[in-house]
């Protein structure tokens, strides 16, 4: 079974093959295939939309797509599917200026990763609640991660590293649930 993940995230492309492996599915990155993204408030959409770009005929290999975002409660919901321009320009530090007297520091990364194979389109999702640190901790990771602390621990994403992260991150929990489900339906 060959598995190929269309991105150009070298970040999401470790923690997603470290994932997978756990499940002796060795994930190949594809950057031939442009990942196409269209706007809309909905990441289910977003991710059904680049994979039909993909696969918009008979496929015989599996090609996966993902997009997460990070929804603050505080700031209803935002930056939510757009996290990645929002990090692009005004980054960190523009995102705990917008919170710098929220009294509600909840939020959730949320991510959708899409596969379409021989069997079609699917979509599998995966959510970690947390809340907004009120500073950057941290080297590891990348994007939000300094300011991210997921619900039941005291440091954030970028401090807690790898190994921790791909216990319990959004994407983890929705990369486990593809290779449980690729595992059933070889």
């Amino acid at each position: 079974m060959r598995v190929f993940f269309i991105t150009s995230n070298k970040g999401k492309f470790l923690e997603a093959s470290t994932i997978l492996r756990e499940y002796g599915i060795e994930l190949q990155m594809d950057v031939n295939h442009k990942k196409v993204e269209i706007q809309s408030d909905s990441l289910e959409e977003i991710v059904s939309a680049a994979l039909a770009n993909v696969c918009n005929g008979p496929v015989s290999d599996y090609y996966v797509v993902e997009d997460d975002g990070l929804f603050i409660n505080e700031l209803r919901g935002f930056p939510g599917p757009y996290s990645s321009y929002v990090y692009k320009t005004i980054g960190i530090w523009g995102i705990l200026k917008l919170m710098a007297d929220a009294r509600d520091r909840s939020a959730y990364f949320k991510s959708v990763v899409g596969l379409c194979g021989p069997n079609g389109i699917r979509l599998f999702t995966g959510v970690v609640h947390g809340e907004i640190a009120t500073e950057p901790r941290g080297s590891g990771g990348f994007g939000f991660d300094p300011i991210f602390i997921p619900l039941g621990y005291s440091n954030t994403f970028a401090e807690l590293g790898l190994d921790v992260k791909n216990k319990l991150s959004h994407r983890a929990r929705a990369f486990r649930a593809l290779g449980e489900w690729l595992l059933g339906n070889r």
